[in-house]
């Protein structure tokens, strides 16, 4: 019986003391939970890609800085990819120049004119163009300049010096993709 209480004592003092030591640290905190796939640490530096695009329009970062800009990593035969350029095309259509918009397809270059017919879709749809361009092998394996996006959708927003400030894997709606643009 005296063994029992030993401990007892022994274990209150110890919650006494780790009770101290939170109190002392401001308590306990929740955890930073952000939505499953997606992150919003920023990037230090300016990410530099190339695309190779579809038309005339450069989707490169030295076309691209200057404005926020939404990169969708899409394919044409996916339908999360179709609502995703779906959700780009209606936010470049209410944005104007305020940002930029640009879908990359992780396709095979064969599959060029399937994209292009994939893009001038949404174009007749909301009457308002998206750059479009082909990814490139790198990016197709997952080792590209922005990091792990060979997954489709995948939308990645970029501060106006070009920075990651956040990234998702999965379908994100507007106002998600509008969120993370906030304050930029």
């Amino acid at each position: 019986m005296r063994s029992w209480g030993k401990r007892a004592t022994r274990r209150t003092v110890e919650a006494a003391l780790v009770a101290v030591a939170v109190a002392a640290c401001g308590g306990p905190r929740a955890p930073i939970v952000e939505p499953v796939g997606a992150t919003t640490s920023a990037r230090p530096m300016p990410v530099d890609y190339a695309f190779e695009s579809l038309d005339e329009r450069p989707v490169t970062s030295g076309a691209m800085r200057g404005r926020v800009t939404v990169l969708a990593f899409v394919s044409s035969f996916d339908l999360e990819s179709q609502a995703e350029v779906d959700f780009l095309a209606a936010m470049a259509k209410s944005d104007g120049d305020r940002a930029n918009y640009a879908a990359i397809a992780l396709e095979a270059r064969e599959n060029r004119e399937l994209v292009q017919e994939f893009m001038a879709f949404f174009t007749k749809k909301f009457g308002v163009s998206l750059r479009a361009a082909m990814g490139d092998a790198a990016t197709i394996a997952g080792g590209g300049p922005l990091g792990d996006v060979h997954v489709v959708p995948t939308v990645v927003v970029l501060d106006r010096e070009g920075r990651v400030v956040w990234l998702r894997t999965g379908l994100s709606k507007s106002e998600e993709i509008r969120a993370a643009m906030r304050g930029l």
